[in-house]
């Protein structure tokens, strides 16, 4: 935080999810001591009502908001803020900022920033990691793709909910680091599952064992923090869905691809974490996806 403000009269956000909605919150917060107005919009409208009594927003139409200087998106997809941006495109003044804070597709937010761009538009991929405890402190990181001015002018808005916001290169930048970001989860997850997997037909106690790898350099944030917490107990606590780590993964691979490197460990984990939805399902918790290697090991993690 420290950063220069900029005035802003009002802010928007699409889309009020287990990420999107503490988000708003955030951002709420932060303009209502500033006596300004935060918009949201839910395709259920009864969640935009339900952020508005609790956290002061203010539920809208989506046509509605096209009074905002800055608006932000927090969807499932690409796909979902296309549709969001058709509607509103006509009607959005010059001078306003998109901010889409999306698991997005590189390819799709360079389509998105030209269309914006047509009508006077600003536009910065801005997706997060840190889950919906991160967004409730604060705390999430923040991989922005865009222009520098247009980065400096969002800023303020973004570090509402970023602990660290980093701009990592031009529109399309911060969807291909959180791919990265979100196939090396998935990848440390079934890496560290195999290897529990294979400890447990050897005899070894999986609990003490787990502890010297989280002590030694085997250690990584699936370790420490999913293995013991949700698979060794049980309590696979829906957070992030399996199947929006399984298409991340995707995008991951597809971007590995347009520039042809090599990435052999990511295209597997792509692979596996597909693999691993069609088995368990897409709407379970991701760290589920280690059903997948305990089915293969005839071994269950507790």
């Amino acid at each position: 935080m420290g950063h220069p403000t900029t005035p802003a009269r009002i802010a928007a956000f699409i889309g009020l999810g287990a990420m999107g909605t503490p988000m708003a919150a955030q951002l709420a917060r932060h303009l209502n001591g500033q006596g300004r107005a935060t918009l949201v919009w839910n395709r259920t409208p009864g969640k935009a009502e339900a952020h508005a009594a609790e956290y002061g927003s203010v539920a809208a139409s989506l046509e509605d908001l096209d009074s905002a200087d800055f608006i932000f998106s927090c969807l499932p997809t690409s796909a979902e803020v296309d549709t969001c941006i058709d509607r509103l495109l006509s009607r959005l003044r010059p001078g306003t900022v998109w901010i889409d804070c999306t698991s997005g597709r590189p390819a799709a937010a360079r389509e998105q920033a030209a269309r914006l761009a047509a009508a006077g538009v600003g536009f910065l991929d801005a997706p997060v990691s840190g889950g919906p405890a991160g967004a409730r402190a604060g705390t999430l990181a923040v991989m922005v793709g865009g222009d520098e001015a247009t980065f400096a002018r969002a800023l303020p808005l973004l570090d509402t909910f970023g602990g660290t916001v980093l701009r990592v290169g031009p529109v399309g930048s911060g969807f291909a680091v959180k791919a990265v970001n979100n196939v090396l989860m998935g990848l440390h997850l079934l890496s560290v599952a195999e290897g529990l997997a294979s400890l447990k037909k050897q005899g070894v106690d999986l609990a003490p064992a787990l502890t010297v790898l989280n002590a030694g350099s085997g250690a990584s944030f699936s370790s420490q923090n999913k293995i013991s917490q949700q698979v060794f107990t049980r309590r696979f606590s829906p957070m992030f869905r399996l199947g929006l780590l399984a298409k991340d993964a995707g995008i991951a691979l597809e971007n590995v691809q347009e520039v042809q490197a090599s990435a052999p460990l990511l295209a597997q984990a792509a692979m596996l974490l597909r693999a691993a939805q069609a088995t368990v399902g897409g709407d379970v918790d991701h760290t589920e996806a280690v059903r997948l290697v305990e089915a293969l090991n005839n071994v269950e993690l507790s």
